[in-house]
């Protein structure tokens, strides 16, 4: 008996070491088969345009360029105009934004290099499907003085964004002032999400950028596209680099990477692609070559 016993140990001290052996092999092939990374990601400021998030853009895009480069990017989504502020004080390490004029200012001063064009897509008038004030196909200027005119509900972003900036460029092009809407001139303050959401509540107009808007409609089914199409509602985006010369603890390795990224070819047909199955129509579009 005693024997048996000892040969029912030896058998089971042979199992437990080929076992033991098998499992450090294992681990060892898993190691070599998937190296750790050598260092951790270091954070990559990216100051943007709310409608870059809005539009569900950078859920798409930030994800494929964290995979590909050792970076965690920071998103900070604000107005363009907060965002160039965030730029000229160094607070950034990237922009991605849509005011040409107001980013060819910070590139001048020196706080912006490398200042690449990505795509763009347009902005619209966008107001209550029944249209009170009657401005659906009219030219931009002639659907303003109609809303002048009307006394009709118009909603403002009124937060320095590139999308505010070129309403405030619309009206001055029409010669007209929007204040004398009085109280129908509504200030939201606020992302293009929300002012449309208070557009909405209101059933007053406002102007969004295209992508935006298609993202949120669903969230807003008796707001409609009445004005588009004119040559003075192009929107254009640009991506650049803060300029670690002026500002030393930008950090220009990621920076660079990530103006890289987006104007590369693989990035490129992502956003070419973005939004044509959900909406059947690209959200964004690119420049020929």
């Amino acid at each position: 008996m005693k024997f048996k016993h000892l040969i029912s140990l030896l058998l089971v001290l042979m199992f437990a070491f080929i076992t033991g052996c098998s499992s450090a092999k294992e681990t060892e092939q898993k190691s070599a088969a998937a190296p750790e990374k050598s260092e951790k990601a270091a954070d990559l400021i990216l100051a943007t345009t709310t409608s870059t998030q809005d539009s569900g853009l950078l859920d798409v895009l930030i994800p494929e360029f964290e995979k590909n480069n050792n970076y965690n990017v920071k998103t900070i989504a604000v107005g363009t105009g907060q965002a160039l502020e965030m730029g000229t004080r160094g607070e950034a390490d990237v922009l991605l934004v849509h005011a040409p004029e107001a980013e060819q200012k910070i590139v001048d001063s020196g706080d912006a290099i490398n200042r690449q064009k990505v795509m763009y897509n347009d902005f619209i008038l966008v107001g209550p499907a029944e249209d009170p004030a009657k401005v659906k196909g009219l030219t931009v200027p002639e659907a303003l003085k109609k809303m002048i005119e009307s006394k009709a509900t118009f909603v403002s972003r009124a937060d320095d964004s590139g999308t505010h900036k070129k309403e405030l460029e619309l009206w001055k092009k029409s010669s007209l002032d929007p204040k004398s809407l009085e109280a129908a001139y509504i200030e939201a303050g606020q992302g293009m999400g929300a002012t449309l959401q208070i557009a909405s509540e209101k059933k007053g107009y406002t102007l969004t950028d295209r992508a935006t808007f298609l993202a949120q409609q669903k969230n807003m089914p008796d707001t409609a596209i009445l004005v588009e199409g004119d040559e003075s509602l192009l929107n254009i985006y640009h991506v650049m680099q803060v300029n670690n010369e002026k500002h030393d603890k930008v950090n220009t390795e990621g920076a660079k990477a990530f103006v890289e990224f987006m104007i590369n070819d693989d990035t490129k047909n992502l956003i070419k692609e973005f939004g044509v199955e959900k909406y059947g129509e690209p959200l964004f579009f690119l420049f020929e070559d």
